[in-house]
Formats: structure tokens, C-alpha cells, sequence
């Protein structure tokens, strides 16, 4: 393995499912970049040392994982607005926190992930979904990496207790408060959200719900939603848990005669955490072209819609869109 390029062929297969596991233990998009790039250097600076005792995909992962418990010793966990207190009410301009908040990620990134040596699939939806992704943070870090190595690589505690320098032991101690922990974190009802593949009834509430956004339309926007959807929008921590206060922001930042208005939107379907969502551009009052503005992840339960998240700090480039979308190009 000493030479470069025969190095960089042997490990570059598994570019994608390292940036997701990096994901999963971090919570953002970009610092999954950066520790993906760290892992390798790292592989790379230690190959001598390499054995072939193990597959190098677990090589691999076993140096994700302690770069990305590096990490987490100095940082504090990712959050989301639900998460810090109750619900509110609109009233107005909202502040922006600057808080390490959790990001989502691209489907388009998840396409790329290869399968493992035994050809099973290293990204089920359960585990990549946002709600899941939210669980996790409140692990501590190596809680977090035992029940990501058992849990969703399927690692024996053997394999698991070595790659974080422990005894099976207390591996074994440390997935069972983290399972116990995710299920008092989880959704009751995550099972029956729509996620996967978009059904027929999906991709018809999502035109209605861009519809009604490019229209200006809150009422429209009412009728799509549970009367107990929540909404949250970081990096505002106001979050709204209920159909009317959600119907009540939109009438304040869409109505023209608003002193609140933010603009105009426009919205292509996207894939976000193997979750239906939508890109969002904005045309600000006086601007000409719609501007990049985020991504909102829908959460969808009978028909209607029980979540929303819209997060303006997911950038473009991470879903391969433009930045502008000039008024007279067509959606």
C-alpha cells in the first residue's frame, strides 16, 4: 500500500459511506467533509501499519471513528430548536442564534455510498433519517460511536470494543444506555412516517405544497398541514408546535402588505435524509432574481404533513443547485 496512487484506488471506493458514518457521529454535512479528509491523511500517514488483519473498510472506519471522538471531546452536541424549549408564538422578526445546529444531508450524497463487502446496503433510511440524526446527539461520544458501529454497521462487540480502545465489557455497557436513551428520544409514531421511495400521494402534496408557497397562499399551505405539525427553521430558536401559530408566521412573512414580509418564493422538490423536501429560493422585496435561501425537510404521516424543518444554513453547492434562480427561467 505504499504507493500513492495504489492507496488512493484502494480507498477512494469508500469515500461516500465514510463521510456518512462521520455524519452520523457529527451532525454536519461539512464537518463530515472535513473529517473525511482527516481519516485518510490519517490513513495514509499510518499505512505501514496497516496488517491486513482487517478488510481496509474497517481500517477505515476504525480511524473515522476515533478522528470523529476527537472532535466531539471539544465541541459541544448539535441541536435543533424543539430541542432547547417550548413552543411560541409569531410576533414579528425573529433573531438568528448562532448555535452548532444539526444540518441535513444531501440524498444526492447518499447515492454514492457503496455497499459493503458482503453487498448489504450501509445506509437504511431509519438511520440517516433527521429524527434519528437528532437522537444521536444527546449520546455522549462514545455511547454514540458503540451504537453506530453495532447498531448500524452490524460490528461484533469484539470488533466494536477494539476500535474504541475498550473492553467488550464496557462497549457492550455503553450501547445499552445508548439504546436506551434513543428510545426515549425517538418518535412514537416514527414508523409510520412516509420516508423512502416517493409514492404517487407524496409527490401530489409536495406540488400542492410548492404551490401554495409560490403562490403566497398560508391558507393553502393550512390545509396540507396536521392541525399538531410542528415547524422548526434554525437558526431561529422559536419553533412553532401547532397547525395555527405555523398558518399565523407564514400570513405574517408572506402577506405583501406585511411589515414582516420576507419576499416571494420558489421551490423544486429535493431528498434530504431520505426524507421528501424542498430547495427554496426567495426574491426579497425590490430584489429582481430568487435567491438561495435553504432546505425544508417534510415530515409526512396519513396523508398530511406533521413536521416541517427548514434550515437556511444548508448551502446550494451541497444539493449541486444554483445560487440564483432568474425570474424569467420556468421551475
Amino acid at each position: 500500500m505504499g504507493h500513492a496512487q495504489d492507496f488512493e484506488t484502494l480507498v477512494e471506493r469508500h469515500r461516500r459511506e465514510i463521510q456518512v458514518h462521520c455524519y452520523r457521529m457529527l451532525g454536519s454535512v461539512a464537518d463530515a467533509e472535513d473529517l473525511t479528509q482527516e481519516t485518510f491523511l490519517r490513513a495514509w500517514k499510518g499505512r505501514d501499519g496497516f496488517e491486513g488483519r482487517a478488510s481496509v473498510r474497517t481500517w477505515l472506519y476504525r480511524i473515522a471513528t476515533n478522528a470523529c471522538l476527537d472532535v466531539l471531546a471539544r465541541r459541544p452536541r448539535r441541536v435543533l430548536p424543539d430541542q432547547l424549549g417550548p413552543a411560541g408564538e409569531p410576533d414579528g422578526p425573529i433573531a438568528a442564534v448562532d448555535l452548532p445546529w444539526l444540518e441535513p444531508y444531501p440524498d444526492r450524497l447518499l447515492e454514492g455510498a457503496a455497499p459493503d463487502e458482503t453487498g448489504a446496503v450501509v445506509i437504511e433510511r431509519e438511520t440517516i433519517e433527521l429524527a434519528y440524526l437528532a437522537a444521536l446527539q444527546y449520546l455522549p461520544p462514545r455511547q454514540r460511536a458503540a451504537l453506530v458501529l453495532r447498531d448500524v454497521l452490524g460490528w461484533p462487540a469484539k470488533e466494536t470494543a477494539a476500535a474504541l480502545d475498550t473492553s467488550v465489557a464496557s462497549a457492550n455497557s455503553a450501547l445499552q444506555r445508548a439504546r436506551a436513551t434513543l428510545r426515549e428520544r425517538l418518535p412514537a409514531r416514527r414508523a409510520e412516517w412516509t420516508v423512502g421511495e416517493p409514492s404517487a400521494e407524496e409527490t401530489a402534496l409536495l406540488k400542492r405544497f410548492i404551490a401554495a408557497y409560490e403562490d403566497g397562499d398560508p391558507a393553502a399551505v393550512a390545509r396540507l398541514l396536521h392541525q399538531d405539525a410542528q415547524a422548526i427553521m434554525p437558526p431561529y430558536p422559536l419553533w412553532f408546535g401547532n397547525r395555527a401559530s405555523i398558518v399565523r408566521a407564514l400570513s405574517l412573512s408572506m402577506d405583501p402588505a406585511s411589515p414582516h414580509c420576507v419576499g416571494r418564493f420558489r421551490m423544486r422538490p429535493v431528498r434530504a435524509n431520505r426524507q421528501p423536501a424542498v430547495a427554496t429560493y426567495l426574491r426579497r422585496p425590490e430584489e429582481h432574481d430568487h435567491r438561495w435561501f435553504g432546505v425544508t425537510l417534510l415530515t409526512i404521516e396519513d396523508g398530511l404533513i406533521t413536521a416541517m424543518a427548514a434550515f437556511e444554513s444548508a448551502t446550494a453547492a451541497a444539493w449541486g443547485l444554483p445560487e440564483t434562480w432568474p425570474e424569467h427561467e420556468p421551475a
